[in-house]
């Protein structure tokens, strides 16, 4: 009899915490809480590995300090870090009119490239030289095309029934903006951009049959792009197997390979990596997560993801529960291009994918990627707390906290009038 008590319990106890679990998830301020989590956990993450990753690159080109691109990354989340917390307070009506300026900046900035003031870098001449920096305009391009789309959108929902609506203006400056990034040759961006272009038509509604159609143009497209390069060629017939030419096509990939299957369930420690000392290129920035790998193991792997997974729910749950079109379109938005990094980062680590020099969200290296990155999660932020149920709790928890306080201090005024009435000298 006991024996079936027990059983009863145990079998009991994960239906309970798996009951308090989805409740807690469907609570007002869940996604608010998660996306705060789980953004601060990777960026963390990404401070380690990125000291990790690149602290022998360092030491070699920098005069042996091992510490600069880790000093440089820290200098771009203390500058992100800011402008992500006013981004959570941002007026939606600000944003929406600050879009069509921070698209024509895109463009503009994306144009300029291409002129004396372009800087090559890997063969893509797709940054920009700003004094002693160097800006990367297609990040920006992102960031403006995602809430720039969400507010074309909103202004049509009414009228998104119809293909002309749909396509007009998005698609028309959508291939502009491809076409400069492509101008720059680097095609990796311009396939990202096109998953937000299509994420975007996907979210409005656009019928199956015109998006399979979309994504099959943008296939053929970018293979016959890639087949113009031979060294985007080599990358592509050789990422399935790139063991068949490790020493020049498959090193890069392969050696990420090597770091990942090297790492084991727990990893070897942070810091610990032997793939970073010169064999693995790229590793504090595209690679990052194959030393992740190697030093984290399967368990630390499986934590970035999860993180990921979160921001990613998190996201989707303000998107469909919010009552504004612009809300859900740019949260969408959001999720569809930083999901897309991550998709295809981590594709190219595992040799899924080719290798097209696209970051890891928050973990990379990176200030131009990662300051658009951390205000984009803070503008989503701002919509999570802003939702009605989540504001009211937000706001009774801070009026609680303000009674707390007037209370505590009427307390210690009254405790002060007796000890003043009981020291007074009696006459």
């Amino acid at each position: 009899m006991s024996t079936t008590v027990q059983t009863g319990r145990a079998e009991t106890r994960p239906v309970g915490a798996f009951v308090s679990f989805r409740r807690s998830l469907e609570r007002p301020l869940a996604p608010y809480y998660l996306l705060l989590g789980a953004t601060g956990l990777l960026l963390a993450i990404g401070l380690i590995m990125v000291l990790s990753a690149s602290s022998v690159d360092s030491y070699k080109h920098h005069g042996g300090n091992s510490y600069y691109w880790a000093t440089k990354q820290l200098m771009w989340v203390m500058i992100a870090l800011p402008c992500a917390w006013i981004a959570t307070r941002v007026p939606q009506k600000l944003l929406r009119v600050a879009a069509w300026p921070m698209l024509a900046v895109a463009i503009v900035m994306l144009a300029l490239t291409q002129t004396s003031l372009g800087v090559e870098v890997n063969g893509n001449q797709n940054w920009l030289g700003i004094g002693p920096f160097q800006v990367q305009p297609s990040e920006v391009a992102k960031f403006a095309m995602v809430f720039w789309c969400a507010d074309v959108y909103a202004r049509k929902d009414r009228l998104l029934g119809s293909w002309r609506h749909l396509a007009i203006p998005v698609l028309p400056v959508a291939g502009m903006i491809t076409g400069l990034v492509l101008l720059g040759g680097d095609l990796g961006t311009a396939l990202v951009l096109s998953a937000i272009t299509m994420g975007m038509l996907w979210v409005v509604g656009v019928p199956a049959r015109i998006f399979v159609t979309a994504i099959s143009v943008v296939s053929v497209a970018a293979l016959f792009l890639a087949a113009r390069s031979p060294e985007r060629l080599d990358r592509i017939t050789s990422f399935q197997n790139p063991f068949k030419d490790l020493q020049n096509s498959g090193w890069q990939a392969g050696h990420g390979i090597l770091g990942m299957a090297s790492g084991g369930i727990f990893g070897k420690g942070i810091g610990a990596s032997q793939q970073k000392w010169g064999n693995l290129p790229e590793a504090h920035t595209d690679f990052i997560f194959a030393v992740l790998g190697e030093e984290l193991g399967l368990v630390g792997t499986l934590l970035v993801l999860a993180l990921f997974f979160t921001i990613a729910y998190a996201g989707l749950r303000v998107a469909m529960q919010t009552g504004d079109v612009f809300v859900r379109y740019a949260t969408a938005g959001v999720v569809i291009w930083l999901m897309a990094h991550v998709i295809i980062n981590i594709g190219m680590v595992l040799a899924l994918l080719p290798v097209i020099g696209i970051p890891l969200p928050l973990v990379s290296y990176g200030g131009s990627s990662l300051v658009p990155e951390l205000v984009a999660l803070g503008l989503v932020i701002g919509f999570a707390r802003a939702e009605p149920a989540a504001a009211g709790l937000l706001r009774e928890r801070r009026d609680g906290r303000r009674q707390e306080r007037r209370d505590e201090r009427r307390q210690r005024l009254r405790a002060r009038s007796s000890v003043n009435a009981g020291a007074r000298p009696r006459s």
